[in-house]
């Protein structure tokens, strides 16, 4: 399947439940984080998801606001997001060109890359059409 043919089926439920599972922990402040994300391009009802995140502890995801102050928005389109989680676009370049947003505590900000994770294809040998 090309790059293209690909992220023209994006689906945020699977996406974030995929990211969920490959959050790393170790890099993270050794209490409670949660981090939210923002879809600005979803409709409503898919627009926020939460990640709480203890050490420990296997991540926890929420597509409905669980209550807890925030460490940390991330503010993206779900295009953008897919090709971060899939290799095809670097954070850096995402962050700086605007469309990715990270707001918050510093250490999640810049430890950022090191705890989402990414696909296992994220590390294959990219399609192009």
């Amino acid at each position: 399947m090309t790059t293209q043919a690909m992220l023209a089926h994006l689906d945020v439920k699977l996406l974030m439940w995929n990211m969920r599972r490959k959050i790393d922990p170790d890099p993270m402040p050794r209490r409670r984080s949660v981090i939210q994300i923002i879809y600005r391009d979803m409709p409503p009802a898919t627009r926020n998801w939460w990640l709480i995140v203890e050490p420990n502890k296997d991540a926890d995801l929420c597509s409905v606001d669980p209550g807890y102050d925030v460490d940390l928005y991330i503010t993206t389109d779900l295009r953008t997001m897919t090709e971060v989680w899939m290799g095809y676009s670097a954070i850096a370049a995402a962050v700086e060109d605007g469309r990715l947003s990270l707001v918050g505590d510093r250490e999640l900000e810049r430890t950022f890359h090191t705890w989402l994770g990414a696909s296992r294809y994220a590390s294959l040998e990219k399609c192009v059409a």
